[in-house]
This record gives C-alpha cells, sequence and structure tokens, in this order.
C-alpha cells in the first residue's frame, strides 16, 4: 500500500478471474472494516472509473437527504423500518 495524499492510497493491483472475480487487497479489507459477507455497491463512472462503497455508508448517506425532505404520513419512518 502507498499513501498518496491526505487519506488516499494506492492498494496495489489485483487480478479478474474468470469469472469477473477481485480480490480486495487485506489493507484495504481492513481500513474500510470490510468483513466476509459484507454487501458492497459497484457504481461506474465511464470517465472515471469504478468505485466500490460499503452499502451501510450509502445508506446512512440516503437517510440524511431523507432528513431533509419533508414525507407526508410518516413516509420517512416506513421507510426506515423497511431497510
Amino acid at each position: 500500500m502507498v499513501h498518496v495524499h491526505d487519506k488516499k492510497h494506492i492498494f496495489g493491483t489485483v487480478k479478474v478471474g474468470e469469472r469477473g472475480q477481485i480480490v480486495i487487497p487485506k489493507k484495504a479489507r481492513e481500513m474500510f472494516e470490510i468483513e466476509p459477507g459484507d454487501a458492497l455497491l459497484v457504481l461506474g463512472d465511464e470517465d472515471r472509473g469504478i468505485a466500490i462503497v460499503k452499502t451501510d455508508i450509502m445508506k446512512r448517506f440516503a437517510f440524511k437527504i431523507l432528513e431533509g425532505l419533508d414525507l407526508p404520513g410518516g413516509e420517512k419512518e416506513i421507510m426506515e423500518e423497511e431497510s
């Protein structure tokens, strides 16, 4: 792992297997607390590349957005319960 600048790192290279799978480097898994069974969201930007994010991080982000919305009839509470 190479520390590049202010919370930015290069974890090395990985090879894509026959089934399209990659192994996330151990240092990256430790730093981002990725455990077996965790759900990850794969995002893509055709100009900038691919990003992998833990779904719980995105879920918290979505709830922050919902907190700013004025949802009628308690819809926000129902959405929180479904997750």
